[in-house]
């Protein structure tokens, strides 16, 4: 309270003034909270019932410690401490600082009416008038001061709360918590679950950047490992989506429902293990599912493929990749012979060839095992 102090000690008010002025505090207190209600509409209902009381005792105690500020007996650290936690209530009551600085300005304009009013009656000199107007105004600024800190300081310290929950939601979302548990997690960080979440993966440093363009409500992690990012945006519309994220190195995981968001996670991420082109994971289905456990894929090729083990590795290397036309082109021998670029005499020889060693080809077993072991291309 600096600048009120040095006020303060250019007037120091007799005790028969302050006395005076103590006297008309419950008065000037009430007209001071009767003129907020009047005057500041955000305070109309809040200063009613009990909270007006405590409110109004909260006036009472700023004026009478204004009085002792007056008359040389307080150093002001007391009515800035609690303005200061002033300004913090009135996040948590979720008021803006521009109510509670309208407030000050109409409960200094009243204050000094009242007080004024009790000051020159009681033998105030009209010289010192001025000078009690100037701590009158000074004390009511750095009050404000007080307030619109501690007002700051609690917006931030809530911002960053809420920073934590929603980044404690999102880990709890890859993490695949049980439904009740995000639920809980998501009324702590006062986040609105959607229908479904779709996971998108991409460098760090591009998750902040990507996330400006995208829904507000999508939840963030930008500290992976292998300095990895994941965005977790609600409701997405795809096509959209992937054109917002077309500058972007990222890989966009199936939307699921919001409590499954880590299956979308797990996609994605099994994509950006096969290839760094995978964008969009829907466009990718087929080697996805065929590479989900490489260990059961390798046994897999190991036993439909071994008969191709009794040729040599060049002819087995063809009959593979003859085989694996023929099944995608369902036996049509012409369109074989035009994917492998030879004559559809030589898809006959090695058709044939072909049956000698599956006898059971036609199988639909067979088949399904064959068109699994060959539908990946590896190396």
């Amino acid at each position: 309270m600096s600048h009120a102090l040095r006020r303060a000690s250019e007037l120091a008010l007799d005790e028969t003034t302050v006395t005076a002025l103590r006297a008309a505090l419950t008065t000037t207190a009430d007209e001071v909270v009767q003129a907020i209600i009047d005057e500041v509409p955000s305070y109309a209902n809040a200063l009613s019932g009990h909270m007006g009381s405590t409110i109004r005792g909260a006036v009472r105690t700023a004026l009478g410690h204004y009085l002792d500020l007056a008359s040389g007996n307080a150093t002001g650290g007391d009515a800035g401490d609690a303005a200061y936690e002033l300004g913090r209530g009135e996040v948590r009551d979720g008021r803006s600082m521009d109510a509670l600085l309208s407030a000050y300005r109409v409960g200094a304009r009243v204050a000094w009416r009242c007080l004024a009013a009790g000051a020159v009656p009681a033998g105030l000199p009209a010289a010192e008038v001025a000078k009690f107007a100037e701590l009158t105004f000074a004390y009511i600024d750095e009050l404000s001061a007080a307030s619109a800190a501690g007002h700051a300081d609690e917006l931030a310290a809530q911002g960053r709360a809420h920073e934590r929950h929603l980044e404690h939601l999102a880990r709890d979302l890859l993490a695949g918590a049980s439904p009740d548990a995000l639920l809980a997690s998501a009324q702590r960080a006062g986040w609105q679950p959607p229908v479904s979440l779709t996971a998108v993966l991409l460098p760090a440093a591009q998750t902040r950047p990507a996330y400006r363009a995208l829904d507000p409500s999508t939840l963030v992690l930008d500290d992976l490992p292998d300095a990895t990012g994941v965005l977790l945006v609600p409701d997405a519309d795809r096509s959209r989506l992937l054109r917002q994220l077309t500058e972007r190195t990222a890989v966009v995981g199936p939307a699921r429902p919001w409590t499954r968001a880590s299956a979308s996670y797990a996609r994605a991420a099994h994509a950006r293990s096969l290839s760094p082109d995978i964008r969009d994971t829907e466009d990718h289905l087929p080697e996805l599912v065929l590479s989900a456990d490489a260990d059961a894929f390798a046994d897999l090729r190991a036993r439909a493929l071994a008969p191709l083990r009794t040729v040599p590795v060049a002819t087995a290397r063809r009959l593979e990749e003859t085989l694996r036309e023929w099944l995608l082109h369902q036996g049509r021998r012409d369109e074989v012979a035009a994917a492998l670029f030879v004559h559809p005499q030589t898809v006959r020889y090695r058709m044939a060839q072909l049956r000698e060693l599956f006898p059971d080809l036609a199988s639909p077993q067979r088949v399904l095992e064959l068109t699994l072991a060959v539908g990946l291309r590896v190396d």
